[in-house]
């Protein structure tokens, strides 16, 4: 295991101001396609940075109640290595569609449309996967599966055993969340309170976070961006203390595994575990963080794109 010191970390470029990365010298693209539930067709939509024509492409899915504009910095360091990025909306979530039937909302409709995404997006070769939380934990069912396109994942904070506990504090505060705030300052305070694991970040970070987050109600008032029934899986009694080791053990690809230094969804214990058995994994430990590091900030996407490396 090796550890990120927050000072001292060489950073190789100036990126733009978060507002200016839509504008910035790298092309940016939104997309979207329609994928299938049973009996219902949905809308996922995505954000695409970089070369449509490069053949080295980054998959980045975000985590339980965000969505796909969390990658943008990410994103945009990545296209300018050469890379084809591309940042779903998981459904239920962003500008995706929201699906008819909530007890739907789960691992196998998220692994299905994500594989409906690769197929959208016509990849001819290989991808690589980053994924936040629950966009790991998607990645791995992907990855485990026979014929895998994924051949390198970088996992944030996520694990093959999770506590229930953590899950449970999770489910109340999501199914706990207003539905309507008075305007967007009070809906970024919130998040400044409930995603505080997110670490340390700068006011100019969490309005980014918080424009994507919510979106204005004709009659007035900001709406939390994602549909209220993906919390339907967290009502009480629904919770258990989950286990996907088998998918852990049946990954072949190359790993780098972050982890919050205060999470408590992903034990320190459960990430030992994981750079013991199952694929090559290099763990790192990101300090002043919980569940989970939110990628924004230099240090954290120069380990990222340090792992990766170029595109070539």
């Amino acid at each position: 295991m090796t550890a990120l010191a927050a000072e001292g970390v060489a950073v190789s470029e100036t990126m733009p101001r978060l507002d200016d990365l839509a504008e910035a010298d790298v092309p940016f693209r939104t997309g979207h396609f329609a994928a299938y539930a049973p009996h219902d067709f949905h809308r996922i939509a995505y954000v695409e940075w970089g070369d449509p024509d490069s053949p080295h492409v980054v998959v980045c899915v975000h985590g339980l109640s965000r969505q796909g504009r969390d990658f943008d910095p990410l994103g945009y360091r990545l296209a300018k290595m050469g890379y084809r990025v591309v940042c779903p909306d998981l459904p239920g979530r962003g500008l995706s569609g929201w699906l008819r039937d909530p007890e739907l909302y789960g691992l196998p409709q998220y692994a299905a449309d994500m594989a409906a995404l690769i197929g959208h997006l016509r990849i001819k070769g290989k991808i690589d996967w980053v994924g936040t939380s629950l966009g790991g934990l998607t990645g791995m069912v992907l990855a485990a599966s026979a014929n895998t396109p994924i051949r390198r994942m970088v996992i944030n904070d996520i694990g093959p055993f999770l506590p229930w506990a953590p899950i449970r504090h999770i489910g109340t505060r999501l199914r706990d969340a207003p539905r309507l705030h008075h305007n967007l300052a009070s809906g970024e305070s919130r998040l400044r309170t409930v995603l505080s694991a997110f670490g340390p970040l700068t006011d100019e970070q969490w309005r980014h976070i918080a424009k994507h987050s919510f979106f204005p109600e004709p009659n007035g008032g900001w709406r939390p961006h994602y549909d209220p029934g993906i919390g339907d899986a967290f009502r009480p009694g629904r919770v258990y203390s989950v286990s996907m080791w088998r998918d852990w053990d049946a990954i072949t690809c190359p790993v780098l595994l972050l982890r919050g230094e205060h999470s408590e969804l992903l034990l320190a214990s459960t990430a030992e575990e994981m750079t013991r058995r199952g694929p090559p994994t290099e763990r790192i430990e990101i300090p002043d963080c919980g569940h989970a590091p939110a990628l924004l900030d230099d240090a954290q996407l120069r380990i990222v794109t340090d792992w990766l490396g170029p595109a070539a």
